[in-house]
């Protein structure tokens, strides 16, 4: 799969997010290795802890259906009736990804459309995070 196309569908699931609060509408697409596309968006609440971000829901989707190699995430995400820019994963997603994906593979597409992207890897992203290696 191109860059394009997944970032094509994370900009489709941002237009799914559940954002009444912030109106910050972000959508995410994750790639298995396999080849598979889960899609995800962020999941206001009125609490506001109980909010999920685009990248969770994605795993958190991927994850319950059995998967467990990926091999990029792409996210868009922009005030509803705001101009595009660039939505960078917050911490707690970081740490996601860190717990499924090797850290030097793993690619990061941030995007403010189709055709305007950045692409970064997992350890670019979280220089010296901590991850199940550091465990054994």
């Amino acid at each position: 799969m191109s860059d394009r196309e997944l970032i094509r569908a994370a900009l489709a699931a941002r237009e799914c997010s559940y954002s009444p609060y912030s109106g910050f509408m972000v959508g995410a697409a994750l790639l298995t290795k396999s080849g598979r596309v889960y899609a995800g968006c962020n999941v206001e609440n009125a609490a506001y802890t109980p909010t999920n971000c685009a990248e969770r829901t994605a795993f958190f989707k991927a994850i319950s259906e059995g998967e467990r190699e990926f091999a990029a995430i792409a996210v868009a995400g922009w005030p509803r009736d705001g101009e595009a820019g660039y939505a960078f994963p917050c911490g707690v997603c970081r740490q996601v990804m860190m717990e499924f994906c090797d850290p030097d593979r793993f690619r990061v597409l941030v995007a403010a459309g189709e055709e305007e992207y950045r692409a970064f890897t997992l350890r670019e992203l979280l220089p010296e995070g901590f991850g199940p290696a550091n465990l054994t």
